[in-house]
This record gives C-alpha cells, sequence and structure tokens, in this order.
C-alpha cells in the first residue's frame, strides 16, 4: 500500500508539540521528583539544569526530542522553572543546537531505559503487537500510525523517522491484508468456487450481475417480498458458507471487505487477481449470509406487526357500523334485566314476566348479537378479522418454516417448540391437530384454538405461533446465529474465565466496590442527605408545592419564567451577525477542510489509502448533495474532473460510507472542542439527545408510521447526541419512533470523539427506572426533563428516616435486597457494555423483557429508583439545575433547525429504502451541520476579537448565550460553485464586513 497515508499537517506534527499540554499532562509528564533532581545534581548551571530539566519532561510526554527551542511551550518552561526556582535563563534558544544538548538526549535516553527503535527485542515487539492489531482491527493506516506512536511512549521506545514508522505501518498491513486474502481464498472448495466467480458474470440483456441482485435486502412487507427475501437467504446459503470455517478470522476485517464487495460495482471486482476476487466474494458472501437471514426476520417482524393492526382497525370500523344492532341487543337484554330487579315477589313466575315485556325470540337474537358483536374483555386480537388472512400467509409459511432455525431462552423454548411442530406438521392435509405445544397459550387464545373436544384447529394453531413468535422477537427471548441484529444478547455478556479476568478492572474503572454493601452505603448516604436537604430548603422554595387531589397528594412544580435577554446581548448577538463573511455552503465546507483535513478522513472502501487527485473537492460536492438532500445534479460542473457525474458517483461509493463519516465527524469534533469560545459554551461534558423526524415516501423497511410525525406515510428518526459546545457527536437512525430511551445508552457508548459526556440530558421520552440504573452503574448522569413531574414516585432507603413533609411523597420503598442478590451480575452487564461486548439497545430489550422485567433488569432498576429520587429531589430544589437542562435540550432543537434548513432538497424527505443509505445520507447532514457550527465559531471569534480591539466592553455573560448555530449569512440554494478565494487558498481567514456604526 502507498505510505504517504498521512496529511502534511499530520506528518509535520510528528514527535513535535501540537499545542501546549494541559495542566493535568505537566504534572504526569513534566513533574520533578527527587530521583530526578538527584540526577541533576552533576550537571552546572541553569541553563544545562533548565535543559535537562525540558529534555526530560519533553522524552516522557512526545517520546523523543525536540531539536528547536522555540518549539518548546512556554507552559512546559514556565512550570519546569518554577520547580526548579530558577528564571528562564537567557540564550536557551543556543541549548538547542549544542553539542550539550545531544549529550544530555544520549544520557537521559541511558539513564531512563529508553531504547532505539532498532533495537532488539523491542523492535520485534512492536512489528508483532503492530501485526496483531492490523489483523484484528480494521483500521485506518492514520489511526494506527497513532496507535503505533502510543506505544513507542508508552513502552520507552525513542520515536523514529516519521518515514521510517510510516513505512513500517504500510509493510505490517500489508502483510496482514494479503494473510486475510490467503486464508479467505481458501476457504470454498472447487465447486464453490466456481458458484462465487459465477456472481459476477452479468446478464446479456439486463447487464446485471447476480452479485447486484444478492446486495439489495428486500423493502415492502408483503407475501412478494417474503419470496424476494426467501430466494436471496436460500441463493446465498447454497454458496456454502456455513461449511466455511471462518471463525478465527477477525469479524470487523470480514465485514470491511463484505462492505467493499457490496459497495463496488462486481466489473471491478472481476478485474482484481484471483485471490483476492476469491477472498472478496467469499467474505461477501459470510457476511451477507447472515444479513439475508436478519433482513426476513426483520420483514416477518414488521408483516406480523401491520397485519395485527391492520385486522384490528377492520374489526373496529366493522364493530361501528353494527353500533345499531348492538344498541338494539343491549335495549332488549336491559328489558329482561329490569324485570330481575323490579319484582321482588318470590312468587312472581320470573320467565313469565320478562317474556311478557321481551319475547324469547327477541331475547335470543338479541344474545347472538352481543356474543358475534363484542368480544371477551381479555381478547386483544381480531380473530375473525385475523383468520381471513390464512390463505395469504400461507403461501410463504412452510418456507419460513424452514428458513428460520430459532432458538430460545427458557421463557421462549415454549414458542421453539410449537414452530418446530408447526415445521413438521404443516404440509398435512387436515384442519385439527389432537397434539401440539400449547405451553403459555391465554385464555383468550385457547377459547379459538382449541375445541371443546380437544381439538386443535390448525388455522388458528397457526397464528398463535405467529404472534408468540413476534412478542419473542421484541422480548429477545427468541434468537437466531448467527446474527447481527437478532443474537441472543446474554450470550455477549462477559461471563466465565473471561469476566473474571476484567472484573478487577472493571471495578477500578468504575469506582464501584466488589462487594454490594459497601458499594450501596454512599448511594444510602447521598439519598437521604438529597431527601434532608430538599425538605429544608422546601419553605423557602416558591416554586414547589404539594397540592391534595381526591385523597392524594400530587406534586405541582411552577413551570421556569422566560430568562430575558439584556440590551447588551441583543446589541453583541446583533453586531456580531451583522459582520460574519456571506459564504456559500461550498466554500464553507472547503474552507472548513483546509483548517481541519475534513476530507483526509475519507479512504477507499478497499482500504488501500491511494488518493486522486482533488478527492477533497469530490469529497464536500458529494456531502453537500447529500446534506441538502439534492442529489448530485446541481453540483456536477463539465469540464472540472473533480466535479464531473461519474466521478461524484464514485467517490460517492467507494468513499462515503458510515466509518469515514464518523471519522470525519470525530476530526470536526475534536478541533471545535479546543476552540476558546466553544470552551466558553461547555467543556464537552454535558450533551442532550433528542430526535429529529423525516417522512420516507419510498417503501421500506426501515420505516414505520406515527399520524403525529408523518401523517398517513411512514418516517424514520434521526436521534441526535448534542454536546454543550453545540457539536454533534452522535447519531441513530430509528425506524419510526421507537422509544427514545432503547437507543439512547447506545448513542452514549458508541461514539469515538474526543469528547466524554458524563451527564446525558433527555426529554420525558427517554424516562425509565432501567435506564437510570444503567446509566448509573456506568457513572453517567441522567438528566431527563420531566414533562410531569406530579406523575412521579419517589423512594427511600431508610424506612424510619423523617424528611418532613417528604414523608407524604416518599412512601415506595427501595428493594435493596434484589440489588445485592444480583450485584455481581449487574457488575457484569456494566463491564460488559463499557467494554462493547454486547449492544446496548438489544440487552435493554432483553431485561425489559416486552414489559416484564427479568429479575437482573429489575434489580438494575431497583439502583436506578435511586439515581431517579436523587435526580427529582435535585430537579424541585434546584432552578438553576432545571434551567441548565432547558438550556441544553434547546440547543439541541436549535441544531435541528439549522439541520432543517440545510436539507430542503425534496420537500425535507428521506427517499432512502435502506438502512445503510438512511444513515449515510442523515451522518452526511450531521457531519455538515458540524461543519458550519465550526466555521460560525471561529469566525465569531474573529468578531469578538476585533470588537475588543476596537475598545468595546463584551461581558462574558452574554458570549456565553451566543450560538453558533445561525445560518441567515450562509447561501444554501442554486447551483453550487466549488472555488475557493485566494485568501483562503493562502491559508488566511477572510476579512470580517465593515463594521455599522
Amino acid at each position: 500500500m502507498p505510505v504517504n497515508f498521512l496529511t502534511a499537517e499530520q506528518a509535520a506534527q510528528y514527535g513535535r508539540y501540537a499545542g501546549e499540554p494541559s495542566p493535568a499532562q505537566l504534572a504526569q509528564y513534566f513533574y520533578l521528583d527527587d530521583a530526578d533532581r538527584e540526577g541533576m545534581a552533576p550537571l552546572r548551571g541553569d541553563t544545562q539544569r533548565m535543559g535537562w530539566a525540558v529534555q526530560l519532561g519533553t522524552l516522557r510526554f512526545l517520546g523523543t526530542f525536540v531539536d528547536d527551542w522555540d518549539a518548546m511551550p512556554v507552559v512546559v518552561i514556565d512550570y519546569v522553572a518554577s520547580q526548579l526556582a530558577i528564571a528562564v535563563p537567557a540564550g536557551m534558544d543556543r541549548y538547542g543546537g549544542s553539542r550539550t544538548r545531544r549529550d544530555h538526549a544520549l544520557r537521559l535516553a541511558t539513564v531512563y531505559g529508553y531504547q532505539p527503535f532498532e533495537a532488539q527485542p523491542v523492535h520485534w515487539r512492536l512489528v508483532r503487537w503492530l501485526y496483531q492489531r492490523a489483523w484484528l482491527m480494521a483500521e485506518r493506516p492514520s489511526v494506527l500510525f497513532d496507535r503505533a506512536t502510543a506505544y513507542c511512549v508508552e513502552h520507552k521506545i525513542l520515536l523514529p523517522g516519521v518515514t521510517t514508522l510510516t513505512r513500517l505501518v504500510a509493510q505490517v498491513r500489508d502483510r496482514a491484508q494479503a494473510r486475510l486474502w490467503r486464508r479467505l481464498a481458501a476457504s470454498p472448495n472447487p465447486a464453490q468456487r466456481e458458484a462465487l466467480e459465477r456472481l459476477l458474470s452479468a446478464d446479456p440483456k439486463s447487464r446485471i450481475a447476480p452479485l447486484d441482485v444478492l446486495r439489495r435486502a428486500p423493502t415492502r412487507p408483503s407475501i412478494r417480498g417474503f419470496h424476494q427475501a426467501l430466494d436471496r437467504l436460500d441463493t446465498l446459503r447454497a454458496l456454502g458458507a456455513a461449511d466455511w470455517k471462518l471463525q478465527p478470522i477477525p469479524s470487523a476485517r470480514l465485514v470491511a471487505l463484505a462492505r467493499h464487495a457490496a459497495t463496488v460495482r462486481a466489473q471491478a471486482i472481476e478485474r482484481m487477481p484471483q485471490e483476492r476476487r476469491l477472498a472478496t466474494l467469499v467474505a461477501f458472501t459470510a457476511v451477507f449470509t447472515t444479513n439475508a437471514q436478519d433482513d426476513l426476520i426483520e420483514l416477518l417482524e414488521r408483516y406480523l406487526t401491520e397485519l395485527l393492526a391492520r385486522t384490528q382497525r377492520r374489526s373496529d370500523q366493522i364493530r361501528l357500523r353494527t353500533l345499531r344492532d348492538l344498541d338494539a341487543a343491549a335495549r332488549a337484554l336491559r328489558e329482561a334485566c329490569a324485570v330481575l330487579l323490579q319484582d321482588a315477589d318470590p312468587k312472581t313466575d320470573v320467565r313469565a314476566a320478562i317474556f311478557a315485556r321481551v319475547s324469547k325470540e327477541a331475547l335470543q337474537t338479541a344474545i347472538c348479537q352481543v356474543d358475534t358483536l363484542t368480544h371477551p374483555p381479555d381478547q386483544t386480537v381480531a380473530f375473525q378479522e385475523l383468520w381471513r388472512h390464512y390463505p395469504t400467509i400461507r403461501q410463504v409459511l412452510l418456507r419460513l418454516l424452514e428458513a428460520i432455525p430459532w432458538q430460545a431462552t427458557p421463557a421462549g423454548q415454549g414458542t421453539v417448540d410449537a414452530w418446530n411442530f408447526l415445521r413438521e406438521h404443516e404440509n398435512q392435509a387436515t384442519r385439527f391437530w389432537t397434539t401440539a405445544p400449547v405451553a403459555g397459550m391465554t385464555t383468550a387464545w385457547r377459547a379459538v384454538v382449541v375445541g371443546e373436544n380437544g381439538r386443535i384447529a390448525k388455522k388458528a394453531y397457526t397464528f398463535w405461533v405467529l404472534s408468540q413468535v413476534l412478542e419473542g422477537i421484541r422480548s429477545r427471548d427468541l434468537y437466531v446465529t448467527p446474527s447481527e441484529r437478532f443474537g441472543d444478547p446474554r450470550a455477549q455478556l462477559l461471563q466465565g474465565a473471561a469476566w473474571e479476568a476484567v472484573r478487577p478492572q472493571v471495578i477500578r474503572t468504575l469506582d464501584w466496590a466488589a462487594d454490594a454493601e459497601s458499594s450501596l452505603r454512599p448511594l444510602r448516604e447521598a439519598l437521604d442527605t438529597a431527601y434532608r436537604t430538599t425538605a429544608a430548603h422546601w419553605e423557602t422554595n416558591v416554586a414547589v408545592r404539594l397540592e391534595s387531589f381526591a385523597g392524594k397528594d400530587r406534586l405541582v412544580l411552577s413551570p421556569l419564567d422566560r430568562l430575558e435577554e439584556s440590551a447588551s446581548l441583543r446589541r453583541l448577538r446583533h453586531r456580531v451577525a451583522a459582520v460574519l463573511p456571506r459564504p456559500t455552503l461550498p466554500d464553507l465546507l472547503l474552507e472548513v477542510h483546509q483548517w481541519t483535513g475534513l476530507a483526509d478522513a475519507f479512504t477507499h472502501v478497499s482500504q488501500g489509502g491511494g488518493r486522486i487527485k482533488d478527492l477533497a473537492l469530490s469529497v464536500c460536492a458529494v456531502l453537500l448533495a447529500q446534506a441538502c438532500n439534492i442529489g448530485l445534479d446541481p453540483v456536477v460542473h463539465p469540464g472540472i474532473p473533480a466535479l464531473e457525474y461519474d466521478r461524484l458517483t464514485w467517490v460517492a461509493q467507494n468513499y462515503v460510507r458510515a466509518e469515514t463519516l464518523a471519522a470525519a465527524n470525530a476530526t470536526l469534533v475534536d478541533y471545535h472542542a479546543q476552540r476558546p469560545l466553544a470552551r466558553i459554551w461547555g467543556q464537552g461534558e454535558v450533551a442532550s439527545a433528542d430526535g429529529l423526524r423525516f417522512i420516507v415516501p419510498v417503501r421500506s423497511l426501515h420505516a414505520g408510521p406515527n399520524p403525529k410525525y408523518f401523517g398517513t406515510g411512514r418516517g424514520v428518526t434521526y436521534y441526535n447526541f448534542t454536546s454543550d459546545q453545540f457539536s454533534g457527536f452522535n447519531a441513530l437512525v430509528i425506524p419510526g419512533t421507537l422509544r427514545d430511551s432503547l437507543r439512547l445508552l447506545e448513542g452514549v457508548l458508541d461514539q469515538h470523539t474526543g469528547l466524554t459526556p458524563h451527564e446525558i440530558m433527555t426529554d420525558t421520552a427517554g424516562y425509565s427506572d432501567l435506564i437510570f440504573g444503567l446509566f448509573g452503574l456506568l457513572g453517567y448522569q441522567f438528566s431527563p426533563r420531566l414533562a410531569d413531574i406530579g406523575a412521579a414516585r419517589f423512594w427511600r432507603l431508610e424506612a424510619e428516616a423523617d424528611y418532613g413533609v417528604l414523608n407524604r411523597l416518599a412512601r415506595q420503598r427501595i428493594r435493596a435486597d434484589l440489588i445485592i442478590r444480583h450485584w455481581d451480575d449487574m457488575l457484569r452487564v456494566a463491564g460488559s457494555l463499557k467494554w462493547g461486548t454486547v449492544n446496548a439497545t438489544s440487552l435493554i430489550q432483553a431485561l425489559q423483557h416486552g414489559g416484564r422485567p427479568t429479575l437482573l433488569g429489575r434489580a438494575i432498576g431497583e439502583l436506578g429508583r435511586i439515581y431517579k429520587t436523587r435526580y427529582l429531589l435535585a430537579y424541585l430544589d434546584d432552578e438553576s439545575y432545571r434551567r441548565r437542562i432547558l438550556t441544553q435540550l434547546n440547543r439541541g432543537e436549535a441544531r435541528h433547525s439549522l439541520a432543517r434548513a440545510v436539507f430542503y432538497g425534496k420537500r425535507g424527505e428521506l427517499h432512502q429504502a435502506y438502512r445503510e443509505g438512511q444513515e449515510d445520507q442523515l451522518n452526511a447532514l450531521g457531519l455538515v451541520v458540524n461543519a458550519i457550527v465550526l466555521w460560525n465559531t471561529r469566525y465569531m471569534e474573529q468578531a469578538l476579537a476585533s470588537l475588543r480591539q476596537r475598545g468595546q466592553v463584551v461581558s462574558d455573560d452574554d458570549v456565553a448565550r451566543l450560538s453558533p448555530l445561525g445560518h441567515d449569512h450562509i447561501t444554501m440554494l442554486g447551483h453550487y460553485s466549488f472555488e475557493v478565494p485566494d485568501i483562503v487558498a493562502q491559508g488566511h481567514l477572510r476579512p470580517l464586513s465593515p463594521w455599522d456604526e
């Protein structure tokens, strides 16, 4: 692979100070202990002592020495000088090029045990470590380079030249890549190789290769969609991936190669060398066989959900049309019952009296009508309407039964038994069975499935099994292996020897005690303190009160008053906005790339690392086309090679994908986090999560209904995570409007920026005891905005404690015994989430168990009640806390407004049928919004600096209330031109607009 994978800026920063070390880094690397001072004792003069000490800290911090003394940060020199109790000697710049400095470097390396890069066995160990990481991880070469640099610093290996290390990384990655291709290509037998090769042979008429067909997942929940999904799965399984022993191959490498096969054209794969071609096809087959099975299960879940909803709506419509008949029957029965209640004479012939008022025939008719038009209270399914769909579902039922090899937890084993029975007996020409598994069947279902003589109706039994399957999928009691989306999350938890090996590290990392009693003690004290503090402030807290209603106490919290804007803030906001330059969106993207190297994060899907001329221009054009939802046509410029249609299409297919978008976003977020103005707004330790809704007008399995947001259509939720610095550090695409709390923890844990948010704020939709418990276990503060705090329940640990007026609220007891009994399992869950061995969303679904939490889920929920009650008490007691939550949520909503303005094409609707396409386009939107935030932030800094230079007084409080989410000054509409002004091309910022005096 090419060795020039580093940008010029990355290469220039290698082995150099990229900025000023933080106070924590100064204390860690530049503090001089007694041994350090003793080693400096023979040195004569302040210059030598100063040079020795600074070089020692630099060696620890960077793993090398810096020749240029002028490159030393001032804070480093001042920190060392303060420890030595000397003034910085004059002429230190001459020390940098002196022989004394070189002698000091050699002695420091010897005294502190630093080895040359070529020394053995440290060099061999480094190469082995690099090779193992390159084999296990599908990391970009620049990331592997950074890891190797950190390894050298940690293991006291003097950094080599940048070319030496880049060449080593390239060689190691090439070896790992060649090994991967060799092992994959050797997996299929000759017959399977021929079948794989045929996937690349395009049909002469349609010019579509079988590989292109297998890439496409079904998009409609219908019988035709089932046949397409089943055909696709059968074709992939016939290629024989189940026979290949691919377990030793790291899944990340396999998935990366399969993604390449799923993205590039079949003709490009056909032109590859034989070994690489076979390896690519093997990876595609192995990964997409699993994906095709998951797609089929997702299709089944969607179809059954819609079928049950549709039949229920149809039944309700029929009931509405029969209300008149039901009223007549009810009136007749009312007359009969009135006779029973009115005549108390025991000698009266009740039957005669009733029939005198209502005839026997009329009563029989009324009873028949009631039986027909009503159903038992425990019946949740419209059975009669459901039976009408039996001929339709039978068209694919047998193939479905054969295709999905369900496995189950103990709670779902009955469903698996019923599924297997159905598979074995479905094709029998009979309407009834005498024996079939019916474990777990409710009374309502039993009434329609099992007859009086014990015969089991085939039609009704089939739908009962399907309804059980749907419930098992949702509760995660049913799973398949292997699977990416429908596997067993319990099996992914750390367990056995693996758990025991990391248990001490988990306890240290999460700051818990090994035993539950010691861990609960500080929580017990903190909860007691929170109750007493809130009770002590109750009388003076005018925003909260208790009201009695219907014999129950109800908490009332007054809403926050609007925070008025001062005249100085309005004036400052207007003046800053007035002087911001007026760029077009393409200009803005290219300028941000020039600052950050944004487009350099986009690497070719083949992982080859090759670059093409003006790639950044093409990448920015593709990002803009996706973010603005306008397609490629408006950004195409014939005659400009980087903006030709074919070039842009090729870049979109090979460079813009989930991992490169995430890497580019991390680049922007980390750059923005270092801006002084961003640090005034926040330190990146607080974040909020909220959903942005998009209608999806095309057929898609990955869109759901919600009349409130999507009308009669379907849509998705773009669940955004916004930091207190206004940057978006992660986002998830959710079909429909699935409960936010299910995905909240996944978004927090699975983010790759330099931000470390510890407090997450959401609206009420993200609120549950289980989420409070998981957040608390992992060391996060969960802070939802509560729309109706009057419905909240307060819990206590101390039964006899007197909390004054709060005793009326704190009536529920927390079951500490449940927490203690399951403490080790709770730590195991937290460790598995922290280590990334289990998907947070799947685990939460399994713990919630369809609304009936497991014992472990209940134990975590009990712990969550401690954190929730502490939060509720702080929420009541502290108005500034409530306002801080509101402010952060408003930032997220304002960011959504900016995203709406950017995503203006096609009426703001998302025209992507597949989940991957939806995620890529909306993540491109999030990336462009972050670019706007960064651009605005940097030019707002310039504007504020200019104001201060002009003698204007700028209040820090006003600056803290500014926002980088404005967009009126950015031109987003029209035919786009990608040209950078000369001043920007030369590395300078644009001039501010003239001040309006």
